[in-house]
């Protein structure tokens, strides 16, 4: 079998995309496929058709064929087994089989056929085998950018410590500079910088006067010392940031078209996952987060439900490490808490205060994601416990099938940021959305419908969606993932003081209080 040419080609012989195997002309090659739509005739069952030098075996694509071109010598049974492969590869790569998604994928489809065909002759791969020969992964190449990316790390964290020093000795040299100078010389620098006062010696108005300048000293020197921020900078090359930024807006809407999840630089609210959460500010941080890992019954029940959730604490200076932690939880009773083991558990069991065993240890300082007090977990087989229940109703009448999702929430938690994902069979249209309480999208490559509501509280504790698909199984609508937030948890765990041992006023902090999913669907 030599197979001369694949190519896909309109029904007046327009080629969208062509690759060539052997060598060939191009004038040739336009004249074979500029055939090929006059020798297939209305009505014919065939899947090829033959000349005096070549055979054509083709497939109808909705308004389009995929065909290859081979000698009449090649085995029919090897031509078809080609085309079937090929025709597998044209969807995964194109976003909609017609002239313009054929176009837009017309690289990558020529990269795929050669995976398939090589020197004219079919290669022995599977589609997953092509996909992953085009991407061309790499684990060294993965494994590097890691390194990279860990090296980059280490110098900003490294650069963030010498400009701190840099601050401070900038501070500490002012001030020893200012000490040493006397009343004297302090009042001859004054008027030397043109500072003068119409009372004689140092009274009030001059000390008061005296000390806002200094101050006032501080902040500029620590103002000049830090790094300028992008807010702070000149608007330098404005043009180009302005060219550089509507062609970023054309590639994100050109990959929200493709059904890709485009996630837009928002600053962070209140809900989101620890991950996203603003840097610290606060001499110490506690958060509270529970992770949520539930499975409901299609058919009504519990399958699983299990609660785990941690205590962290993170201190920024060493000087306020020699803390202990108060907590109180008025929460589920089946919660089970249970403390580290450096933890006094005696302490804890009889004031509800975590301290180290030692109280002359400090805690931890300056750990990026804190360092863990407390964790818990809640088990139970009790359905009224579930924060959102879901509810699928897929029924087919004719050549449709109408699916109807409700949900239900509990008075015990308001959610944010509810997403609720519903797989669909594979359609090339997006699903017709009947009914709707929130907004909904479609990603069309990974074939899932998306239904987000921004806030589940008092005023909207239940909701339906209502759309419709072409005839499929109800199988096909599960497994249902839903993910959310919400900034009260089961335990109810909160942190109502911090003790310092060394004396002195509490220092301020900070409490994070998070409950998130990790794993949440209905089977």
């Amino acid at each position: 079998m030599v197979v001369l040419a694949a190519s896909i080609i309109t029904k007046s012989g327009k080629a969208l995309v062509s690759r060539q195997f052997v060598e060939m002309s191009r004038i040739r090659i336009e004249g074979l496929l500029g055939a090929f739509p006059k020798l297939i005739g209305t009505g014919k069952q065939h899947t090829y058709v033959e000349t005096e030098n070549v055979r054509y075996v083709y497939q109808p694509i909705e308004a389009l064929y995929l065909l290859v071109v081979t000698n009449k010598q090649s085995n029919i049974l090897e031509d078809l087994d080609t085309l079937r492969m090929l025709s597998k590869l044209v969807p995964e790569y194109a976003y909609s089989l017609d002239e313009e998604g054929i176009s837009r994928a017309g690289f990558e489809l020529i990269f795929a056929f050669d995976e398939v065909i090589s020197l004219g002759h079919k290669e022995s791969v599977t589609v997953a085998q092509v996909k992953q020969y085009c991407e061309m992964e790499s684990h060294e190449e993965k494994l590097h950018k890691l390194v990279i990316a860990s090296k980059i790390s280490e110098t900003k964290d490294v650069m963030k410590r010498k400009a701190n020093e840099i601050d401070k000795s900038k501070i500490e040299k002012n001030k020893s500079y200012m000490s040493s100078m006397g009343p004297g010389r302090l009042e001859s620098s004054f008027s030397e910088m043109g500072i003068s006062s119409s009372n004689s010696g140092y009274g009030p108005s001059s000390a008061l006067s005296l000390s806002t300048d200094l101050d006032s000293f501080s902040t500029k020197s620590k103002a000049s010392s830090r790094p300028t921020t992008a807010a702070n900078a000149p608007p330098k090359g404005l043009g180009m940031k302005l060219g550089k930024s509507q062609k970023t807006n054309q590639f994100l809407e050109s990959l929200k078209a493709e059904g890709e999840m485009i996630v837009e630089d928002v600053p962070p609210t209140l809900g989101k996952s620890k991950s996203a959460a603003p840097p610290p500010t606060d001499p110490i941080t506690v958060t509270v987060e529970e992770k949520l890992n539930v499975t409901l019954k299609r058919d009504g029940g519990l399958g699983n439900f299990d609660v785990q959730g941690t205590l962290s604490l993170q201190i920024l200076e060493e000087k306020d490490a020699h803390i202990q932690v108060q907590v109180e939880s008025g929460g589920h009773p089946g919660v089970l808490f249970k403390p580290h083991p450096n933890i006094n558990k005696e302490l804890y069991a009889s004031e509800n205060i975590l301290g180290l065993k030692d109280p002359n240890r400090p805690f931890p300082s300056n750990q990026v994601d804190g360092v863990g007090l407390l964790k818990w977990r809640m088990q139970s087989t009790d359905e009224s416990v579930v924060p959102l229940t879901i509810n699928c109703w897929p029924s087919v009448s004719g050549s449709d099938t109408y699916v109807s999702i409700e949900y239900e929430a509990s008075s015990l938690f308001d959610l944010q940021n509810v997403v609720i994902s519903v797989p669909l069979p594979a359609i090339r249209e997006a699903p017709n959305v009947t009914q709707i309480e929130g907004e909904w999208r479609y990603d069309s490559r990974n074939s899932i419908l998306e239904w987000s509501i921004v806030l589940i509280d008092n005023s909207n504790r239940s909701g339906a969606m209502e759309f419709v698909v072409p005839a499929s199984d109800s199988s096909a609508f599960f497994p249902i993932s839903v993910r959310f937030t919400a900034t009260n948890t089961f335990s109810d765990l909160k942190v109502v003081n911090i003790l310092p041992l060394k004396g002195g006023a509490p220092p301020k902090f900070a409490q994070r209080i998070q409950l998130c999913t990790e794993n949440y669907q209905v089977v």
